[in-house]
């Protein structure tokens, strides 16, 4: 009985030994499997980054136990983000902001698939937006703003509704102040105000990537020798300042610029600067062949597209409609005075109300899609910067426009 009992004790602690022994060889059992790591690369705009971080941390906190998320954001220009992803699209972030002008090459190029379940946004969003987002009537790109537009700023101090129905009223005005005016004519996406409502004409052939353009017509009761003068006039104004954005905000934060051309990105700057005195409006008229033509505009929308070869693309598709959703579009325009692309964002009263949303809505009657082929942007910011520089060449307005538009047109 004592032997028995002795075997007993001895096969007891044995089985605790091995089972010692098992436990440290072999891992903890789990409840389920590992969660998966998801790295996904954002690219935009170097202003959105404190905004983007927020919505990267609600986007982790709602998908929470689905996966263990490491989320980069990198600054990347909107209007170059094109060429920036086509340059190594399998390396390229998985997510990115981009103006809706660049879509039709994006998913030419392979790096933009169709949005899967395209109902559900086309149904949640405006349908301009909708269309800046679609080739073809697919839509490729998730719509983020309705408002990549541009229209006048003006700081109420000094000016009054009246004055700022016309550019002559409003350079008299400023050079009476020993203050300035601000416009960009380094860039043609401005420029094209002075010639978009003259009946000269500018746009996409139907290859999809040459234009054509008849800005040089000398026919017609306005030709373009008289918007080129009419541009030469503007410039020779002491108020007048060829600025890029960054010179625009820099002079009115120094009180040196009065009034401007710029879009809604600067809305929540320029009302920090000027407070209560921070007006808004469409764009003026301006005198031409000795009559008011009202300036023009290119309008569009700013869009999240998914990388086609994201190596994340369920993830980073969902991160994309995150980025897009109506709670993130209203908290854009809180924070950066965006107008929302979301047509339940857009249609709320404080969006309604904001004084840029209202000016860039006035400008929108005057205003046309962006879309236009590679070769239009650099001849034309050749032709405007001698233009502000007053033709220092002395040399024939013709022939150089003759020459912008060949580039223009260029095969």
């Amino acid at each position: 009985m004592k032997k028995r009992s002795f075997l007993l004790t001895l096969s007891v602690w044995t089985l605790i030994l091995l089972s010692g022994c098992f436990s440290r060889e072999q891992p903890a059992p789990t409840d389920g499997p590992a969660m998966e790591n998801v790295q996904l690369t954002v690219w935009g705009a170097e202003e959105d980054e404190a905004l983007l971080r927020e919505i990267f941390s609600s986007f982790q906190a709602r998908y929470a136990g689905q996966a263990n998320f490491q989320i980069t954001y990198q600054p990347q220009s909107e209007s170059n983000c094109k060429d920036a992803l086509l340059g190594d699209l399998e390396n390229g972030a998985d997510v990115f902001a981009f103006a809706d002008d660049q879509v039709a090459a994006l998913a030419a190029a392979g790096g933009l698939d169709p949005i899967p379940d395209s109902a559900l946004v086309r149904n949640a969003s405006l349908s301009a937006a909708v269309e800046a987002a679609s080739v073809a009537g697919t839509l490729y790109a998730y719509p983020l703003t309705a408002d990549n537009g541009y229209f006048l700023y003006y700081n109420k101090a000094y000016f009054s509704q009246e004055d700022v129905r016309t550019l002559d009223q409003i350079l008299s005005v400023a050079a009476r102040a020993g203050r300035q005016v601000a416009m960009d004519w380094s860039s043609a996406w401005y420029v094209y105000s002075f010639f978009g409502n003259t009946g000269l004409k500018v746009g996409l052939n139907e290859d999809g990537l040459t234009n054509y353009c008849t800005w040089n017509s000398a026919d017609g009761p306005i030709t373009g020798v008289n918007v080129a003068q009419a541009m030469l006039d503007i410039a020779g104004s002491p108020a007048f300042a060829d600025r890029t954005d960054t010179e625009f905000m820099d002079g009115v934060k120094n009180g040196s610029i009065i009034a401007g051309v710029s879009g809604v990105w600067n809305a929540v700057a320029i009302e920090e600067a000027w407070g209560t005195n921070m007006g808004a409006a469409r764009l003026p008229t301006y005198t031409c062949a000795g009559r008011q033509i009202q300036m023009a505009s290119f309008s569009g929308c700013k869009l999240i597209g998914v990388n086609a070869y994201s190596r994340y693309p369920d993830w980073a598709a969902r991160l994309a409609e995150w980025i897009t959703n109506e709670s993130n579009q209203r908290l854009r325009f809180q924070q950066r005075g965006q107008g929302p692309a979301n047509a339940s964002a857009a249609a709320s009263p404080e969006v309604q109300a904001a004084p840029a949303i209202a000016a860039l809505l006035e400008q929108s009657e005057f205003s046309q899609l962006q879309r236009v082929g590679g070769k239009f942007w650099d001849p034309i910011t050749e032709f405007a910067q001698n233009m502000a520089a007053g033709n220092p060449s002395g040399a024939s307005l013709q022939s150089q426009l003759d020459s912008m538009v060949e580039g223009i047109t260029a095969r």
